[in-house]
């Protein structure tokens, strides 16, 4: 399965209202959910399976990706534990402005609501806005702009105080 294909199956589910599918090949796993609890969003999980010659390869990501969206929790040092930690739903490339030419979405110190959009993750040059699911003010920003990033890997911490 390529890339355009990949990218056509994601469209297809997203147009036909298929709240998940999931389709898994020899080399490839693909769950595709639409439509969170509050009625928006989409996300999509991609998953290589390498060759057998590494074995603990695959049990990795299958661990990270088998809590669904769950509310983001703090994973940091015991100095950070007040924080919330918001991470990235999707595998992509993050960026923190809409646009080349546009000023960021959220700086270090910035004030921030539910539903506030936080970053945009490209993934299948699909454009994914990432909003918050929590208020507070965004105490550090851990991942650099024009960077990839993982499914669950953290992007911001928030203090929700």
């Amino acid at each position: 399965m390529d890339l355009k294909d990949i990218q056509n199956l994601i469209k297809f589910v997203a147009k036909s209202g298929a709240s998940e599918v999931k389709l898994e090949t020899e080399d490839i796993k693909i769950t595709i959910k639409t439509g969170s609890e509050d009625g928006k969003g989409e996300t999509t999980y991609i998953q290589q399976i390498p060759a057998m010659s590494q074995p603990q390869v695959p049990a990795q990501p299958q661990t990270a990706a088998a809590p669904q969206q769950a509310p983001p929790a703090a994973e940091a040092p015991a100095t950070d534990s007040k924080f919330i930690t918001i991470k990235s739903p999707i595998i992509g490339t993050f960026y923190r402005k809409p646009s080349p030419d546009k000023p960021v979405f959220v700086e270090v110190g910035s004030t921030i609501k539910t539903g506030d959009v936080l970053c945009v993750i490209e993934a299948m040059k699909l454009f994914n806005e990432i909003e918050s699911e929590v208020s507070g003010k965004i105490v550090k920003i851990l991942v650099d702009d024009s960077s990839p990033v993982e499914f669950d890997q953290p992007l911001f911490l928030v203090d929700p105080s």
